[in-house]
């Protein structure tokens, strides 16, 4: 997780994995602004991100997510049960519009 050259990003941007293969997701906020993870489909994180409008310092320390402070680290393991395409993505109002956001590929 980063910011560079006035975008935000997740590095790499997109991840493929096999069907009830599990990942383990090392996470390292490298920028200088808080940043989250948040694994779920492309549709959950929208309504979520409308949530996180209401509530923008909503802390995540979920089994599908977690929000991190710069310079810190976490991780989350997951075994992707179903195929298709998920994201992940951060969450904080503006972070995910300005390029926070990656993929997910389970076949």
């Amino acid at each position: 997780m980063r910011e560079f050259d006035g975008k935000m990003l997740f590095v790499p941007q997109e991840v493929n994995v096999k069907r009830n293969e599990q990942v383990k997701f090392v996470l390292r906020n490298n920028g200088e602004l808080d940043h989250e993870f948040i694994l779920a489909t492309t549709a959950e994180n929208l309504k979520h991100a409308e949530a996180m409008k209401k509530s923008p310092s909503m802390e995540h320390d979920d089994p599908n997510g977690k929000r991190l402070a710069p310079r810190s680290s976490g991780e989350i393991l997951w075994r992707f049960t179903k195929a298709g395409e998920f994201e992940f993505a951060c969450l904080i109002p503006g972070h995910r519009d300005s390029g926070m956001v990656g993929k997910v590929v389970v076949k």
